[in-house]
């Protein structure tokens, strides 16, 4: 399965659109654009398991830069203050890696 399959191509070139900027990603409004938002918990977990590019149940910081390039291969990596701000927003017990409940934090 791909995001693709969950999530409209369109939806997501618009998401990736908005934040092509360094320093202009902001989770919250990603997820909204994306339509990730308006999706089931399940839809939502499928998502993560996706986007968690180990399949370790977990995504660290080395993968979240990468967030971007895993809805798209030639998008921007998020800068080093992007991935710090979303990881500390998602990271509810300080270990230093969003699982997958961390995924409905901007929902």
């Amino acid at each position: 399965m791909s995001l693709t399959d969950i999530l409209s191509p369109s939806d997501i070139a618009a998401a990736l659109r908005d934040c092509q900027a360094p320093d202009s990603f902001s989770p919250k409004k990603f997820f909204q654009i994306s339509g990730m938002s308006k999706k089931t918990s399940s839809q939502l977990k499928e998502i993560f398991r996706i986007l968690d590019n180990d399949q370790s149940g977990f995504i660290e910081e080395d993968e979240l830069k990468y967030f971007l390039q895993r809805f798209e291969c030639g998008a921007r990596v998020l800068t080093a203050s992007e991935t710090k701000t979303f990881l500390a927003a998602a990271d509810h017990d300080g270990d230093g890696k969003i699982g997958a409940e961390g995924i409905y934090f901007h929902i």
